[in-house]
C-alpha cells in the first residue's frame, strides 16, 4: 500500500524551533510531498535546506497556504492568531507551538504519549496546541507515576536553556560570553535569571502560570496542586526541571523507577551519580529523568530531576508527533 504525503507548511521556517522541525521532519521519514517554508519579509529572497534542496522562502500570506495539508507553526502567537485560521480555511491540519490557542476548550492540548485520545477535539477548529517547552516533560513524569499513585501536589523549578528565548537570545548568550563589555543588567552569560514572561498581579510570572493550567488541561485533573518558579539559566538548548511530588500513598522508589522505565518517551537514568544534564541531551528525543530521591519533609514524597531537548520534545518533535498521529 502506497503511504499518503503532504504538502507540510512550516511557519516560522528559520527560527531555531522551525529549523529544527524541518530537520525532524527528514529524520523521522514524514511523508513530505511538498515542503512550503513560510516566515516573514525580512527573509524574502532567502532558503532553507530540506531533503538535499536549497527550497526558496515564501513570505507570510494568505496565498502561501494554498493546498496546504499540515501547518506546522512556531513563529509567535500574534501570527498564530491571525493566520492558523486562514490556514484550516486552507483546508490545513495545524499544529501550533505557541501559546495563543492552548487554553482554548475547543483544542486539545496534546502530548502523544499523555493524551492521544485529545486529539478527536480538533475537529471544529482543526487546531491542536502543542504545550509548553517545560511543561511537557513535567507531565510526562507525572503520568508516568499516576498509574501508580496519585499525586496531589507539585512544586517545579525549571531552569530553562537561552534557546527558549529564541534566536537572538541564543546570539547575546555567545557574545555575552565571549565579550564581557556586552553585558547588562539582564545578560544570560554566567547568570540566572528568575522571569521568563511578563510579572502578572499575583507575582507570578505568564511561564509559571502556564505549568499549571496547562498540567491540569492535558491530565484533566485540576486537583493537583502545582506551583512553579522559572529560571532562564546560560545553557545554549536543554531545560531541565527539579521536581517534587506529593503523593497521597505510599509509593516505593523501585516502583517509581518501574513507573519511569516503562514510559514512552522517557529514558530513566538509573545511576544517582550519573544524572542528566543538558549537554547531554541536546538533541535528543526522550525526557531523562534521574536524581530518584525520597522528600523526608512530607509522608509521601519524592524528588527527581528531568531534563529535555526545549527545541525537540519540548516543542517541534511534540508537534510532529502529534501531526503523526492524526495523519499517518
Amino acid at each position: 500500500m502506497t503511504l499518503k504525503s503532504y504538502k507540510v507548511a512550516v511557519v516560522g521556517a528559520t527560527g531555531l524551533v522551525g529549523q529544527e522541525m524541518l530537520k525532524i521532519l527528514e529524520q523521522r521519514r514524514f511523508p513530505v510531498k511538498e515542503i512550503v517554508p513560510i516566515a516573514s519579509e525580512r527573509s524574502a529572497g532567502k532558503s532553507v535546506r530540506f531533503a538535499g534542496s536549497e527550497v526558496p522562502i515564501r513570505v507570510l500570506s494568505t496565498p502561501a497556504f494554498a493546498g496546504v495539508e499540515l501547518a506546522l507553526f512556531s513563529a509567535g502567537g500574534n501570527i498564530s492568531r491571525d493566520f492558523a485560521p486562514v490556514a484550516t480555511s486552507a483546508g490545513a491540519l495545524v499544529v501550533d507551538n505557541s501559546s495563543v490557542f492552548r487554553m482554548d476548550p475547543d483544542v486539545p492540548l496534546v502530548i502523544p504519549e499523555v493524551n492521544p485520545e485529545a486529539i478527536q477535539l480538533a475537529t471544529n477548529k482543526r487546531i491542536i496546541a502543542n504545550p509548553n517547552c517545560s511543561a511537557i516533560p513535567l507531565i510526562m513524569v507525572i503520568h508516568a507515576l499516576c498509574k501508580h499513585v496519585r499525586v496531589t501536589r507539585v512544586v517545579v523549578s525549571t531552569y530553562q536553556s537561552v534557546s527558549g528565548a529564541g534566536r537572538r537570545a541564543l546570539q547575546e548568550l555567545i557574545a555575552h560570553s565571549q565579550d564581557l563589555a556586552l553585558t547588562s543588567p539582564r545578560q544570560y552569560a554566567f547568570n540566572c535569571i528568575p522571569q521568563i514572561g511578563e510579572f502578572t498581579d499575583d507575582g507570578f510570572t505568564a511561564e509559571e502560570k502556564k505549568i499549571p493550567q496547562e498540567t491540569h488541561k492535558i491530565l484533566n485533573d485540576a486537583s493537583i496542586g502545582v506551583v512553579a518558579t522559572t529560571v532562564r539559566v546560560p545553557a545554549k538548548i536543554g531545560h531541565s526541571l527539579s521536581i517534587n511530588l506529593e503523593c497521597a500513598d505510599a509509593i516505593s522508589l523501585e516502583t517509581v523507577k518501574d513507573a519511569l522505565r516503562q514510559a514512552d518517551g522517557i529514558s530513566l537514568v538509573e545511576n544517582a551519580k550519573d544524572y542528566p544534564t543538558p549537554l547531554d541531551v541536546a538533541g535528543k528525543d526522550d525526557v531523562y529523568v534521574g536524581r530518584i530521591r525520597r522528600d523526608p519533609t512530607v509522608p509521601h514524597g519524592i524528588c527527581l530531576w528531568a531534563v529535555s531537548d526545549n527545541l525537540r520534545k519540548g516543542a517541534a518533535l511534540n508537534a510532529i508527533q502529534i501531526a503523526e498521529n492524526v495523519l499517518l
